[in-house]
């Protein structure tokens, strides 16, 4: 099927990010695995290219541009080499951004986003804590009032670009009689003293991410370092979610359709019984499934991306989305590396990794069962 959602300049656009993959990214593909990071001079090349600013005004260093398909396309393009390296860059120039554009004083702009649109300096937002993942009304960090600054305690888990990251977003509780309302969000930043980090977590997949512990000990964060209304942070981040979910959604079937079309190419070339193993009925019928469920679950996400492209995606429709193409990708996956038989199970071919690094697709962003809830609530039920 036709996409019908790019025009000419989104399609520049993505040969832009195609280019740098393959001129920045593929050569570092095992240097990347072996670290569990991504080398900041990738970060920066990365913001050369304009990766980083597409949701960051012009007059703070970024692109501006305003049109959530160019988030889209990097989404893409990114997914199409791994999983995590678009994780980790859509983490820092997708999720977190807006936090600071929408919320932020002019202040607060001039200090951090120029160095996030340049890559210069890596951001993670740190919801998830160890007694609790997706329920973030529930959160125990604390920050109390202590004249100019809030004082810290507390600690949050499964950080994207937590080991490595120079500003984290966090989201503490400001009043603990408040439920919801009482939830604000302060940037903390690199050497404040009392801000540690533990190990880097060691995954099931996404090798390359770095992903981590934090920990807050007495952390004296300015109140300067306060993004919006103290009590608003559960709305703000409610009200970011659907961004988040829908970037989710669009790397989950980028990534699965670019290993079917791999698997189908190896379906033509792999022989058995003295014929490729694409021709036998059972695997030519399995592929022809697995093109049509992807096919489906692309047009149902690219109208979701037009939708938040002019600001009318819902959080359900986002919900429905960041499910369902999280089921169809791990579904697709499974496929191929049964497609590839023993080769498929070995870590040196794409597709075994592909498969390991698609099944936290399903917990995070918000869990597939929570996204059924939410949709599930607004049916009334």
């Amino acid at each position: 099927m036709p996409r019908n959602l790019y025009d000419a300049d989104h399609e520049e656009f993505r040969a832009t990010v195609a280019e740098f993959v393959e001129r920045s990214l593929k050569p570092r593909a095992e240097e990347m695995l072996a670290a569990h990071s991504i080398d900041r001079e990738v970060w920066r090349e990365a913001g050369k290219q304009g990766l980083f600013g597409l949701d960051i005004p012009e007059e703070f260093g970024g692109m501006g541009a305003d049109d959530y398909r160019f988030n889209a396309i990097s989404a893409e393009e990114l997914s199409k080499f791994n999983a995590a390296v678009s994780s980790c860059f859509g983490i820092h120039s997708d999720v977190c951004p807006p936090y600071i554009v929408d919320l932020g004083t002019d202040e607060q702009k001039q200090r951090w986003l120029p160095g996030m649109a340049s890559g210069e300096l890596i951001c993670a937002i740190a919801m998830t804590e160890p007694s609790g993942g997706s329920d973030l009304a529930a959160l125990k960090t604390t920050a109390v009032r202590d004249g100019d600054d809030w004082v810290m305690n507390g600690s949050k888990t499964f950080i994207t670009n937590g080991y490595q990251c120079d500003l984290v977003i966090v989201a503490a509780r400001t009043d603990v009689t408040k439920g919801p309302k009482g939830i604000t969000l302060f940037m903390v930043e690199d050497g404040m003293p009392g801000f540690s980090r533990g190990r880097k977590l060691d995954k099931v997949g996404q090798e390359e991410s770095d992903t981590a512990e934090l920990f807050f000990e007495n952390v004296r964060v300015p109140d300067a370092n306060r993004i919006g209304p103290e009590g608003m942070g559960f709305i703000a981040m409610m009200q970011r979610l659907p961004q988040e979910r829908v970037g989710a959604a669009v790397s989950n079937v980028a990534h699965a359709k670019q290993i079917l079309l791999e698997t189908i190419d190896y379906a033509k070339e792999r022989k058995a019984f003295g014929q490729p193993i694409g021709s036998f009925q059972h695997n030519k019928f399995k592929i022809a499934e697995l093109v049509t469920a992807i096919e489906v679950a692309e047009a149902y996400v690219d109208d979701c991306i037009e939708a938040h492209a002019q600001q009318k995606l819902s959080a359900v429709d986002a919900a429905k989305a960041k499910w369902w193409s999280a089921q169809v990708q791990n579904d697709v996956l499974d496929e191929c590396v049964q497609l590839h038989g023993g080769y498929g199970f070995m870590n040196e071919y794409r597709v075994a990794r592909a498969w390991r690094d698609a099944r936290v697709t399903k917990i995070w962003a918000g869990s597939n069962e929570i996204m059924k809830e939410l949709i599930g609530r607004d049916l009334g039920l």
